[in-house]
């Protein structure tokens, strides 16, 4: 795919949706701080294209500083997430600052979905290749995976790590290197629109 094209494609994308959203976005904002006390963004160090490490921007669905001491992921059980978090992450409105990375040039509309550095530490030679480009809010592995917190719900917490390192994310990743190879705008749009219906379907 042309980068620049896949640029612009990026940035009038993410400036027109938030522009036409800034009041609901705000609004979110305002349920978030009412909510519970903390920052109303949640920073995450992820990686990106070429292995670089870039914060990744998400509305906070955690009590403050959860994070810090538990696992990456969560189930759909997780007693850290609060009440206008459980609705912002059902319907995925939790990833929408991303579009705030997409405007830097850390991230782009459509990739493989950046990971935490601990998961990427244990990536083979050829699941590297997703680092090639930039990574994305939607992507074929988020899609099929959407309900991943739901999958969770019955593993224990203390085994959280352990099975989305070994039994998710190799098919995730296998998801996403086969968009890698292959992807296009025609592809870009077509996971876009699968994106949006699934968070609305939700």
């Amino acid at each position: 795919m042309n980068k620049t094209l896949k640029r612009v494609f990026d940035l009038t994308l993410s400036f027109s949706f938030l522009g036409l959203t800034f009041p609901f976005l705000l609004a979110i904002a305002l349920a978030i701080l009412l909510d519970s006390p903390g920052p109303v963004l949640f920073k995450g160090r992820r990686v990106g294209v070429d292995g670089r490490e870039f914060d990744i921007l998400k509305f906070r669905t955690m009590v403050d500083q959860a994070p810090a001491s538990s696992p990456a992921i969560t189930g759909k059980k997780d007693p850290r997430i609060t009440r206008v978090g459980r609705f912002l992450r059902k319907h995925k409105l939790d990833e929408i600052p991303q579009l705030l990375n997409v405007l830097r040039g850390e991230m782009s509309l459509v990739g493989p979905r950046p990971e935490d550095p601990k998961y990427v530490r244990t990536y083979t030679p050829e699941q590297r290749e997703v680092l090639s480009v930039r990574p994305g809010i939607a992507s074929p592995a988020a899609v099929k995976f959407r309900h991943e917190e739901a999958i969770l719900a019955d593993v224990p917490f203390e085994d959280l790590d352990g099975v989305y390192l070994n039994e998710i994310l190799p098919e995730k990743l296998a998801l996403d290197l086969e968009y890698v190879r292959r992807h296009s705008i025609a592809l870009d749009i077509r996971i876009l629109k699968q994106a949006v219906l699934s968070s609305l379907r939700s």
